[in-house]
This record gives C-alpha cells, sequence and structure tokens, in this order.
C-alpha cells in the first residue's frame, strides 16, 4: 500500500549509499529517531523499515488526534500519544518501554516531536526521546535524516541516511542534557551530510529503493510523447534527460 502510493507521488524512494543501517544485532531492540521535515516521514518510516528490517517488528508513536483520522495505522503498530501533558508522557513512556521490552522490536520516532525545518539548528529532542534509555539500555539508537527536495522532476525525491548508532547503555550513564545533546549531535551530523547529498542533486549517491514517475505528467506529457512517436524517437519522460537516472 505504502510502496504503490509512492510510486504515485515521489521521483524516487533513495537511500545515501554511506548511510545505511550497521549490521543487525538480533538480541537488541532498536531505536530508529528521525528529524521531522514533512507529513511524509511516517510514510518513509513504512518503506525504510520494511525494505531494511525484515525481520523487526515496527512501533510508531503517533499524536492520538492525528491518530484518529487514519485508525487503519493501528493495525501496523502505530499508537497514540497524548501531547503537552503529564499524562501523555507517561503513557508514552509505559508503551514505549513496553515496545522496547522484546528485543525483536524496532520504535521509530521524530526526535524533535514537531515538525522542523531541515536546516534549524540545533535539532530539538523531545524529552521522551532522552528518556527511552534509562528504560532500554539495551537498545541500539539509530540516528535518520530525511529530505524531499525537488531536483528535475515534477514529483519530489525521498530521500534517507543513517548515521553511526548509539548505546543505550552509554546514552543511560550520561545526565539527561548531555544525553539530548549527543542524540541531537548524532542526528545533526546524519543530516548535515545528506543536505551536501541533496543539494548535489546527484542520483548516484544514493542507492535507488523504489522508483517513481518521470516526467511532467498531464496533457503536456501526451503532447511530449506523441511528438517523439511522429519524430521516430524514444520517448524519454523525463524534463531534464541529462540528470543522469533512466526513468
Amino acid at each position: 500500500m505504502f510502496a504503490r502510493f509512492a510510486r504515485r507521488h515521489l521521483r524516487a524512494v533513495r537511500l545515501a549509499r554511506w548511510g545505511a543501517p550497521p549490521p543487525e544485532e538480533p538480541g537488541r531492540p532498536l531505536v530508529v529517531y528521525a528529524n521531522h521535515p514533512s507529513w511524509w516521514d511516517g510514510v518513509a518510516f513504512m518503506l525504510y523499515a520494511t525494505a531494511l528490517f525484515p525481520g523487526r517488528r515496527m512501533f510508531i508513536p503517533m499524536e492520538a488526534a492525528a491518530l484518529a483520522r487514519y485508525r487503519f495505522m493501528c493495525r501496523l503498530g502505530v499508537f497514540g500519544v497524548e501531547r503537552d501533558s503529564p499524562r501523555g508522557a507517561v503513557a508514552f513512556l509505559r508503551a514505549a518501554g513496553a515496545v522496547l521490552a522484546e528485543p525483536s522490536h524496532m520504535l521509530w520516532m521524530n526526535a524533535p516531536g514537531r515538525f522542523m525545518d531541515v536546516r534549524e539548528r540545533p535539532v530539538p529532542v523531545a524529552p521522551g526521546l532522552v528518556r527511552l534509555a534509562e528504560l532500554a539500555p539495551r537498545a541500539r539508537f539509530l540516528p535518520l535524516a530525511l529530505e524531499y527536495p525537488f531536483w528535475s522532476e515534477r514529483a519530489p525525491e525521498m530521500l534517507a541516511g543513517f548515521g553511526p548508532p548509539l548505546e543505550g547503555a552509554a546514552l543511560a550513564g550520561q545526565p539527561r542534557e548531555a544525553r539530548a545533546e549527543s542524540l541531537a549531535r548524532a542526528l545533526e551530523a546524519a543530516m548535515d551530510r545528506l543536505a551536501g547529498d541533496a543539494m548535489a542533486r546527484d542520483p548516484a549517491r544514493f542507492q535507488p529503493l523504489l522508483r517513481g514517475r518521470a516526467g511532467m505528467g498531464g496533457l503536456y506529457q501526451h503532447w511530449r510523447h506523441a511528438g517523439a512517436l511522429l519524430r521516430g524517437r524514444r520517448f524519454d519522460p523525463r524534463h531534464d534527460p541529462s540528470a543522469g537516472e533512466a526513468g
């Protein structure tokens, strides 16, 4: 379902060649924490988790009010969180702790707890994420940078890159303020590196996990296709064939 939706609305889903996740450690739970640039992040979580972590069951916290509009996602491991309240914070920690008690589980979440521009620095880290290492010191914490730039086509790219994992036990041994800084620095490093690749606009820097549609679409695309047929040429739907990747 999510792959079909992405093919319709994105140019491609890509993973930075430097940013593949580390080798799995099956006996340990995993926390993937990302920046929060777009509505697309939830779709990104589903796509990258399915492609890269097939042996793990995924869980995602989501604002309860938003989840009420997408109730089908509860069947996919999404659970509701009440924002900006002590009761909601306690409920999140209880649910996250239960998830991470199972070594085969992984928790994916947006570090800031709110939408943020990819250029915002320092990257905010929600208190709930900071507390998780205390509940699950055996977990590994994996930073994930996400971006959705427009390159040469009508549809945007979905770009991602994982940074090196942080050990839960090491994080748990830090004071909370220092722990938040460690989590933020690791995520910022991945975001900065991904930003460089996004600005280069070079598909060769990425491994394609899924390809969507190329070209402008609509009537304009039909005119171009008809013109190519009349001239006896192979039709290339891309707006910029020099961009270096076939459609």
